[in-house]
Formats: structure tokens, sequence, C-alpha cells
């Protein structure tokens, strides 16, 4: 099997198998975002507890990339702390770049660096992201 044929898998798994999928009640940070380029929209709900990411769920509309992508990043946010979210936001804009980068505690990720090789689905890839990063600045801001 070919690494990109892999790389894809990976991405549709996460499509056709989203974590985190939902909405919280209560007691989040809660962003909404979209893409309007494409269309591609999220709703992305932080449950931060003393500068740590407890829970991470979104809810959303869009192509296989940003859901995907969606999914990636709320498993990989769980249980770090703002600055450690911020930083694998930062490696996360690095990789869609092109620049090689690893994430090693969850490679799932990585299955996403192909994405840079076409620019306009770049913006599908990081509208998760981005979400984070306000959502950080929010919670750093009201702290």
């Amino acid at each position: 099997m070919q690494l990109d044929d892999l790389y894809r898998r990976v991405i549709m798994d996460h499509y056709k198998n989203p974590r985190n999928r939902g909405k919280f009640e209560d007691g989040t940070v809660t962003i909404d975002l979209n893409n309007p380029t494409c269309g591609d929209r999220i709703s992305l709900q932080l449950k931060v507890e003393d500068g740590i990411v407890k829970d991470a769920k979104y809810t959303g509309e869009g192509c296989s990339i940003s859901m995907s992508s969606a999914s990636m990043m709320t498993e990989a946010i769980k249980g770090r702390n703002l600055q450690e979210a911020e930083e694998l936001a930062s490696r996360f804009s690095s990789l869609m770049k092109g620049e090689a980068v690893e994430f090693e505690e969850y490679e799932d990720i990585e299955a996403l660096s192909g994405v840079n090789k076409f620019p306009a689905r770049i913006k599908c890839a990081t509208l998760a992201w981005n979400a984070l990063r306000k959502g950080i600045e929010g919670t750093e801001e009201k702290s």
C-alpha cells in the first residue's frame, strides 16, 4: 500500500467515524467559523479548566478534509494545556506550508500533509485549527 493510499484511508476514517462530534450543554468556550470560499463551517467547543483542555467537541458541515481535520485536532488537544494546544496549531500551520513536521504523539494528523499540494484545500484543513486558536485567545482573555 502506498503512503497516499494510507493517508486517504486515515482521512476517510475520521470523516466517516468522527471523534468528538457533538455539543456540550454547558461550561464551554464556543467558536464558530466558516470558510466562505467553499462553505465549510465549524462550531468548536472547548472545556478548559485551570488552563487545561479537558474536552473538545465540534459540529459543522464540510468536505472530508475539514471534518477529518476537526476530528483529529479535537483528539490531539484533549488533556493538553493551552500553550501545548497552541504549539500543535503552530506545527499544523507549518505542515500546511509544506514544512517537515512530525506529530509523534498523534500521527493521524500527518495524513493531512498532502493537502499543501492543493492550495485551495489548505483553508479546509486549517478551519478547525483556526477555531482552536480563536478559542485559546478567548480563554486567555478571560483569565
